[in-house]
C-alpha cells in the first residue's frame, strides 16, 4: 500500500516579500510519523526549522519544530509560518484564531487584516529572562566576536544564548563571528545587538551553529530576550525590530513583563507548495 503523501508550503516568515526573512517548512500530518522519520524531514529541507502540524480538534494543532540536527522546544518563525499556513488555506475552524499544543505549552496565534487583503499573524510567546551573564570572564566572548569590540553582556533564560550589545548599527551588520568557538558555548547560540536607525529601535543578529544554523536569518525565540532587554534600555514596551541578516527581517514587538509574555507580530509569503512522497 502506497503511503500518503505529506502536504508541505515554505514560507518566508517576518517579511512581506518572497526571498527575504526567514524560510520555514511546513508540514501538515494526517498520521503519526516517528522522530526519525521527522529529522530526516528536517534534514532533507535543510532549513533553519521544518515544522510539523498534527489537527487536535477544530482550530487546536499539535505543533513540533526540527533544526537539520534537532528537535527544539520553542520557534517563533516556524510558528509564525504554520500559523500564516493555517489561515491562507482555510484549516482552522475559527478564521482568525489558532492554538498550539507545544513542547513550551500553549501558544496562540490571531490573524490581524493588514493592507491590500494582507494580513498580520500575531503571537503571544513566554518572555524570556535576561540576566548577568554567567561567564567566568569575558574572553571567551572576545573570541566569539573575533576580537570585535563590546559594551555589555547578559545571560538569557531558560535558553542560555549569549547576548551581547555591540556599539553600533554597523557594528552588528559588519560582524564576522567565530562560528567554532559559537560552538563550544554551554547554552543555544549568540545573540549580538544594538541600537538600530531611526526607523527600528534596534537591531540584532544570531548565530546558532551547535543546532546547524551558522546564522539565523531571522528568529522569533531570540526576540523574546531581546524585547524584554530593550524594553528596559529604552522604557518602551511597544517596538519595532530588524533582523540584520543577509535575508533581513522586521518584528513588531510588546512586552508585558507582569504576565511574563511577549507579543510578536509579522507578515509572511508563501513561496513553495508541495507533497513529501516518502
Amino acid at each position: 500500500m502506497a503511503k500518503a503523501a505529506v502536504r508541505y508550503c515554505v514560507i518566508d516568515a517576518f517579511t512581506d516579500s518572497a526571498f527575504k526573512g526567514n524560510p520555514a517548512a511546513v508540514c501538515l500530518l494526517e498520521e503519526e510519523k516517528d522522530d526519525e522519520w521527522l529529522q530526516a524531514v528536517a534534514r532533507e529541507f535543510n532549513l533553519s526549522e521544518t515544522c510539523f502540524l498534527t489537527r487536535l480538534n477544530g482550530s487546536r494543532f499539535a505543533l513540533r519544530w526540527f533544526t537539520p540536527t534537532r528537535e527544539v522546544e520553542l520557534c517563533g518563525h516556524a510558528t509564525l509560518a504554520a500559523s500564516h499556513f493555517l489561515f491562507s488555506y482555510g484549516l482552522a475552524e475559527e478564521s482568525d484564531r489558532v492554538e498550539f499544543s507545544t513542547l513550551s505549552g500553549t501558544l496562540t496565534a490571531r490573524r490581524i487584516p493588514s493592507n491590500n487583503d494582507r494580513f498580520l499573524i500575531q503571537l503571544h510567546f513566554p518572555a524570556s529572562s535576561v540576566v548577568e551573564y554567567n561567564g567566568d570572564d569575558t574572553s571567551y566572548v572576545s573570541k566569539c566576536l573575533n576580537g570585535a569590540s563590546f559594551d555589555e553582556i547578559h545571560s538569557t533564560l531558560p535558553t542560555q544564548d549569549i547576548l551581547v550589545l555591540l556599539p553600533s548599527y554597523d557594528a552588528v551588520c559588519k560582524l564576522e563571528p567565530n562560528l567554532d568557538e559559537i560552538k563550544k558555548c554551554s547554552g543555544r547560540g549568540l545573540i549580538v545587538t544594538a541600537v538600530a536607525t531611526s526607523e527600528f529601535d534596534f537591531c540584532s543578529r544570531f548565530f546558532c551553529p551547535k543546532f546547524g544554523i551558522n546564522e539565523d536569518p531571522v528568529c522569533g525565540s531570540a526576540h523574546c530576550a531581546l524585547a524584554v532587554y530593550w524594553s528596559r534600555k529604552l522604557g518602551k514596551s511597544h517596538l519595532i525590530a530588524y533582523q540584520a541578516s543577509a535575508r533581513s527581517g522586521v518584528l513588531y514587538l510588546d512586552v508585558d513583563e507582569e504576565k511574563s509574555t511577549v507579543v510578536l507580530r509579522g507578515e509572511a509569503v508563501t513561496v513553495m507548495e508541495g507533497s513529501v512522497l516518502v
